[in-house]
C-alpha cells in the first residue's frame, strides 16, 4: 500500500519546521524499509537456515514460536532486522521529542486557549495513581510513556504521542490517526443500523484519536475518553475541539472507573487490552459490564488472538513484545478473552470475535494508492456503509449485556 498523504495539522499538533520534518520522514521511511524490505527476508531466512539448525541441534523440527524465536535470535539476518527495527523506534521519538520541546511554550498556549473554548468536562488530578503496568515502563519505547508529567497542566507527553504514533503507524492510520475508531463505528452502523447510544464510553484513549469519530458518527451522544495518562487527556481535550468537536476526557482507569452502574449505552476500547496486566484485564471485562445499561454493548477493537495463526506469524507478531516495550502484547494473545467476557457476566450467546474493516481500505475501495486529495476527503469524508475492499481489518471483541 502507497501511501503519500500527510498528518492533518490541526491547531494542538506540533508544527515541525524543515528539519524537524525531515528527521521525521526518514524515521518513517526507515521503519518502512524495516517491513517492506527487511520483514519480508524473514521467512526464506527461517526455512532455508533457522529450523534446519534448530532441528539438528534439538532433534526435533521448531514446534510453536517460542522455539522458533530460539532458532531465530541466532541468525545474523534476523539480528539486522530486530536491531534496525528497534533503533527506527528509538530514532522515531528523539526526532518528535525535539520538536515538541522546541516549541513548548507555544504549545502549551495553544491547548489552554482550546481547553477554555471545550465546554465539555476535563478531569485530571498529577495526584492519580497511575497503574504500574503503565508507570514501570516507556510503553512502545517512549520516553516517559503516557503518564510522566512535571506538572498538573503538562500536555508534552500528549503532543509527543500525537505526531509520533502518526510515524509509528506510517501514516496508514489515515490523517488524524483515526482509522481504528472510525473503522469500529463503520461496523456498528452497519451491523447495529438501529443501534443508537446515548452514552459512550472509550477507555484508554490517550489522545483521542479512536474517540473523536464517535462523537462525529453520534453527534447527538454523550462521548467519554478515559486514560491514566493526564497529559493525554489533557491534549485530547484539546485536540478534539481543534478538530471542532466538544468531547469529555477524564484521568480515570478502565479497572474502576467511578462511574454509576449502568450508565452507558457502549464501551469501547482501541489497543487497550494489550497494554494492560494478565490481572487488569478481567476486571476492565467486569467494569465494563458494571457500567453497561441492560442490552448495552461492550467492543475492544485490539489484536487477534494467536490461536487464530500459525507459528511462525505468531512469532513474527510477537517481536513487539520483546524489542518494542510491549511486555503484554503475547501474553494478551493467549488469554481467553471469551471466557474472561462470560465470566464478567455477559451472557455467552453474545460474544464474539469479529473483523471490523478498515475505514481507510473502504473509502479507497479497490484502489490503496493514497493522493493528497484523497487525504483531504479522508479527513472531512462522511461515514457510509458502502462496499469495502478486502485485505485490512481490525479483530474486535464483542459481547451484550443481557437486556
Amino acid at each position: 500500500m502507497v501511501n503519500t498523504f500527510q498528518q492533518h495539522q490541526h491547531a494542538a499538533l506540533p508544527r515541525a519546521n524543515h528539519d524537524e520534518r525531515a528527521r521525521q520522514e526518514f524515521t518513517k521511511s526507515l521503519k518502512q524499509f524495516v517491513q517492506q524490505g527487511l520483514l519480508p527476508g524473514l521467512t526464506p531466512v527461517y526455512q532455508t537456515r533457522a529450523a534446519k539448525a534448530f532441528e539438528k541441534e534439538h532433534g526435533k523440527p521448531p514446534a510453536d514460536r517460542w522455539d522458533i524465536r530460539k532458532a531465530m535470535v541466532k541468525d545474523l539476518y534476523f539480528q539486522h532486522y530486530a536491531a534496525t527495527n528497534r533503533i527506527a523506534q528509538e530514532l522515531l521519538w528523539e526526532a518528535v521529542i525535539g520538536s515538541v520541546e522546541r516549541q513548548l511554550p507555544e504549545l502549551e498556549k495553544a491547548i489552554a486557549d482550546l481547553t477554555a473554548s471545550n465546554p465539555a468536562p476535563l478531569e485530571s488530578d498529577p495526584a492519580f495513581p497511575v497503574p504500574r503496568y503503565v508507570s514501570a515502563l516507556d510503553i512502545h519505547c517512549m520516553p516517559g510513556g503516557y503518564a510522566s508529567e512535571i506538572d498538573g497542566k503538562d500536555i508534552a507527553q500528549g503532543a509527543i504521542y500525537d505526531r509520533g504514533v502518526y510515524l509509528y503507524a506510517m501514516g496508514y492510520m489515515g490523517p488524524d490517526n483515526d482509522d481504528m475508531g472510525r473503522s469500529v463505528c463503520n461496523y456498528v452502523k452497519r451491523k447495529m443500523p438501529g443501534f443508537q447510544p446515548k452514552r459512550i464510553l472509550d477507555m484508554g484513549c490517550t489522545v483521542g484519536h479512536s474517540t473523536v469519530p464517535f462523537k462525529e458518527q453520534f453527534p447527538d451522544a454523550e462521548v467519554i475518553g478515559i486514560d491514566v495518562g493526564g497529559p493525554c487527556v489533557r491534549y485530547a481535550h484539546a485536540r478534539s475541539k481543534a478538530l471542532g468537536h466538544d468531547v469529555s476526557f477524564m484521568q480515570r482507569s478502565a479497572e474502576d472507573t467511578g462511574f454509576e452502574a449502568g450508565s452507558f449505552d457502549l464501551v469501547v476500547s482501541h489497543i487497550l487490552l494489550h497494554e494492560t496486566s494478565g490481572q487488569a484485564m478481567p476486571r476492565i471485562f467486569r467494569e465494563c459490564h458494571r457500567l453497561l445499561k441492560p442490552g448495552g454493548l461492550m467492543i475492544h477493537a485490539d489484536l487477534p488472538p494467536f490461536d487464530l495463526m500459525d507459528p511462525f506469524t505468531q512469532f513474527i507478531l510477537d517481536n513487539e513484545t520483546y524489542y518494542n516495550n510491549e511486555p503484554f502484547w503475547g501474553a494478551m494473545r493467549d488469554k481467553d478473552q471469551i471466557g474472561m467476557a462470560r465470566d464478567a457476566g455477559f451472557p455467552a450467546e453474545t460474544i464474539r470475535f469479529d473483523t471490523a474493516p478498515m475505514a481507510i481500505m473502504e473509502f479507497a475501495g479497490a484502489d490503496t494508492t493514497y493522493t493528497e486529495d484523497a487525504a483531504e476527503a479522508l479527513a472531512e469524508r462522511e461515514f457510509t456503509a458502502g462496499e469495502y475492499a478486502p485485505g485490512g481489518g481490525w479483530e474486535v471483541l464483542i459481547a451484550q449485556k443481557a437486556a
